[in-house]
């Protein structure tokens, strides 16, 4: 049968009609018994492949000069169409050689291969050396566009939901709604307080100089103290006073103009207005290294020290519809055992002294436990990233992107949900809306990094339109988006 539904028909006419047609016919069918056979097919339900060949035999003989293949299975219909294709001579068009079908692999012995869930290559699976997530690599520097920044810093806030409108042509989605999950990150404005300078050299890069600024915040300056209450709080007053002489302000230019000649990478210092987030108790801002891509040199360090003790919002780092990296450390769970920490398979009920183990942790020799052997110990708070989170929403305070407003739902609500959310509060300053869930627990800082690839795929391009925001309690089952839709709904619940 061809691939259209229609009848496969061979006349005895137009072949001589001869007997030695048919037997060379049936000749080109057992040629192909082995080849044909030998392949897996998962429609071939409890019938040998002997007598497969035996029945498409018998129709051959009975049907000769007319070979109609109305019926039977996947493989038979085959093998009928290709050696009818041979039979009509070598000049005839024929794809369906049997060498070209594809064979699926069965995956019952993947229990050998994968005896545990999770990556070796992120061993040792120990605490994070820091809490705040470490930027290891920055995108590549383009010197034709203007400098700017390469990352943030934001707090976790929690999550919501969200429903928008698909726009991807070709898609069963396209032009439909779709609810995701995104998360909220407060992003309040970072103040950029000094300039480093690197050199490349064989072993990496290293620091040139260091060129800080004047005044310094207390919240900065208790990111250089163990113990801010008992010290002296006398850091940078030596350094602060270098801009008060003539001779101070020449030694920070000339390490200036020595940046400019030696440097390499431009990277500004710069730290978080902790004291703004006030459902945080931490009074120390975190402070961290952001590079400065674009332009050249000279370009990249007038921009750094430009914009000493000036406030850079998030609107000057990322944009709405970008992709970007987060870095964090993720949430700790403690001290776990292999089956929660690796995923391995219990052991069956009557084994002695335990079932939620590993039954063999190695040979005899060598006479040690290898490293890919899963093993009870640390879960959680590991430093990770998660690459290509997509900007949903940028609000800005004090403007009406910081609502919930939408284009089809102008209901006037704020981004925070009824109560506030859960174990974090009211997000009153600038914030982002990613798509997903993020790294860490509520009020954990993480790192934003611009994307190290180059986004081309239609998912990354696509633009977001955004239909509603959910704003119900997210403390239990939220039925209200807005206090007054709660009392309208309740009316007057005292006299």
């Amino acid at each position: 049968m061809h691939d259209d539904g229609t009848p496969l028909v061979l006349e005895k006419a137009s072949h001589g009609g001869s007997g030695d047609s048919t037997n060379e016919l049936l000749n080109l069918v057992s040629r192909w018994q082995r080849p044909i056979n030998s392949l897996p097919d998962s429609s071939c339900g409890r019938h040998s492949s002997s007598s497969r060949l035996l029945r498409a035999r018998r129709h051959l003989r009975s049907l000769f000069p007319s070979v109609v293949c109305a019926s039977g299975n996947l493989r038979r219909r085959r093998r009928l169409r290709w050696a009818c294709c041979l039979f009509e001579g070598e000049d005839a068009q024929c794809n369906h050689s049997p060498h070209t079908i594809h064979t699926r692999r069965k995956m019952s012995h993947r229990k050998f291969e994968h005896p545990r869930h999770g990556s070796l290559g992120f061993l040792p699976r120990k605490r994070a050396a820091r809490h705040r997530g470490k930027v290891k690599a920055f995108p590549k520097d383009d010197p034709s566009k203007p400098p700017k920044l390469t990352a943030f810093l934001g707090y976790k806030a929690g999550m919501t939901h969200i429903v928008r409108e698909v726009e991807k042509p070709g898609s069963k989605l396209h032009k439909k709604e779709t609810c995701e999950a995104v998360t909220i990150i407060e992003t309040p404005p970072m103040v950029i307080v000094g300039v480093v300078g690197y050199v490349k050299t064989p072993r990496g890069l290293r620091s040139l100089n260091t060129v800080w600024a004047q005044h310094l915040s207390e919240e900065v300056k208790r990111r250089f103290y163990k113990n801010w209450v008992k010290s002296k709080k006398k850091a940078f007053t030596k350094y602060s006073k270098q801009y008060e002489t003539d001779e101070g302000k020449k030694s920070i230019q000339a390490q200036l103009e020595k940046m400019k000649k030696y440097a390499t990478v431009i990277r500004v210092l710069a730290h978080t207005q902790i004291r703004k987030m006030k459902g945080l108790k931490q009074k120390k801002a975190h402070l961290m290294e952001i590079q400065v891509n674009g332009g050249t040199i000279a370009q990249k360090v007038d921009f750094a020290y430009g914009f000493f003790e000036k406030q850079v919002p998030i609107d000057a780092v990322f944009q709405k519809d970008e992709m970007i990296d987060i870095i964090g450390v993720t949430k700790g769970k403690g001290y776990e055992g292999v089956v929660t920490r690796w995923g391995v398979t219990r052991l069956p009920r009557k084994t002695h002294r335990g079932l939620r183990k590993v039954a063999c942790i190695g040979a005899w020799h060598p006479a040690r436990v290898s490293f890919t052997v899963a093993r009870a110990g640390q879960n959680g708070y590991h430093h990770r990233t998660e690459m290509n989170k997509k900007i949903y929403k940028l609000g800005k305070a004090g403007q009406e992107s910081h609502a919930a407003l939408t284009e089809y739902d102008r209901t006037e609500k704020d981004i925070t949900p009824m109560g506030g959310f859960p174990h974090y509060g009211v997000v009153k300053d600038d914030y982002l809306m990613i798509k997903g869930c993020c790294v860490g627990p509520k009020k954990r800082v993480v790192t934003l990094r611009q994307s190290l690839l180059k986004q081309t795929s239609r998912l990354a391009l696509e633009e977001i339109k955004l239909k509603f925001i959910d704003t119900s309690s997210k403390f239990g089952h939220g039925r209200f988006q807005t206090t007054q839709e709660k009392q309208k709904f309740f009316g007057r619940l005292k006299a």
